[in-house]
């Protein structure tokens, strides 16, 4: 695993200027030429498809492995609500304050995937918790899963995006062309196999290889009905980890000093009262396996973006454990995370580095 960290590029080439760059609003030279050439792009994001799993599995991916591009860097928490908040937006998780799966508020702690509140609470408003407007305030089309529609989240990352669902892939293929063929400058696209199936099955299945041809095939299948003015640009939001039931380490010992836990399992915020002594108690812990911050050594290093407010510095927790090692931190709250086979979060290469891989239409 990493020696050092991965820093994110938010001043360059990183998923949060992706949609910018596309639009000609900020420097596009970290383009792939075949989309800055380009009259439209479809800009799809894979779940989960990290750089690392790309190089591993050539063999399973002609498509991919043939289109021009190379990778770039995601966000810290490396993980799918505060990427694609950054991705829409174009902002870092300062910024626009979603800086994890879970997350502590005034309250108790936000399930934001589900946006639900742990303890029964109301959830926040959406628009409110995530005031910045997508795409810089343009009706931008968006293809994803019919199920995502009116949902917190959604709502949160997307606001008045122009929402088209589809409930099979092939959906997904005939949308975009649609789109392109009506003229759209840009459509952003989503796809979360790749990642529900390493989460579900692992890295080492004959179900992720099946996956990741599958993705590749669908690539495919948007290079063949796009006209030759217009890319396909693929990007992630992560890579992934493996984990198993004996990876997940408990941070039992820490509990009395602790008040809850929030973020992710591999960028786990700890939220106390005592945070020099859990700090020192986390470095005993944990050892060479984690990188242990304390809440103002990981703003102050900008790892989630320069300048946060103070309601999402009131977010971070006290102290911040990151994995470097394969594993993940247990939250006594959410037991049955353990179960994943995999995770990201952190700022290992392996999650950090995303694809950004253009090609051409060839229909």
């Amino acid at each position: 695993m990493s020696a050092e960290p991965v820093r994110p590029a938010y001043e360059g080439a990183c998923v949060s200027r992706i949609v910018p760059a596309v639009l000609g609003e900020s420097d596009r030279s970290w383009l792939p030429q075949a989309a800055r050439d380009a009259r439209a792009v479809v800009l799809l994001l894979v779940d989960g498809l990290g750089w690392r799993i790309i190089e591993r599995n050539r063999a399973l991916l002609p498509v991919l492995s043939s289109m021009e591009g190379g990778s770039i860097t995601t966000v810290v928490p490396s993980t799918t609500p505060s990427v694609l908040t950054s991705l829409t937006t174009s902002l870092s998780p300062a910024e626009h304050g979603i800086i994890g799966f879970r997350m502590r508020i005034d309250s108790g702690v936000l399930n934001v995937l589900r946006w639900e509140m742990e303890n029964g609470d109301p959830a926040p408003d959406p628009a409110t918790l995530q005031p910045h407007p997508a795409f810089g305030g343009r009706s931008m089309p968006v293809i994803t899963k019919s199920e995502f529609r009116g949902g917190g989240f959604t709502r949160a990352h997307l606001g008045r995006a122009r929402f088209d669902g589809w409930a099979v892939p092939s959906m997904l293929v005939e949308r975009a062309r649609r789109l392109i063929g009506n003229g759209e400058e840009m459509v952003y696209a989503y796809y979360a196999g790749i990642d529900l199936i390493a989460h579900l099955r692992g890295m080492d299945d004959g179900f992720f290889s099946a996956e990741l041809a599958f993705v590749d095939r669908l690539v495919g299948d948007l290079l063949d009905v796009l006209p030759s003015d217009a890319a396909v640009l693929v990007t992630a939001d992560h890579g992934q980890v493996p984990l198993t039931r004996d990876t997940w380490q408990s941070l039992a010992v820490l509990n009395d000093d602790v008040d809850s836990y929030s973020g992710d399992g591999r960028l786990r915020f700890v939220h106390t009262d005592a945070p020099d002594a859990v700090a020192a108690a986390a470095e005993e812990l944990l050892g060479a396996r984690a990188w242990v911050f304390t809440r103002e050594r990981f703003l102050d290093e900008g790892w989630l973006g320069p300048s946060p407010k103070p309601d999402v510095v009131a977010r971070v927790g006290d102290v911040v454990l990151a994995a470097r090692e394969p594993i993940a931190f247990i939250d006594p709250d959410l037991p049955q995370e353990v179960r994943l086979r995999t995770g990201h979060g952190s700022m290992t290469a392996d999650e950090m580095l995303v694809p950004l891989l253009a090609g051409r239409g060839r229909g």
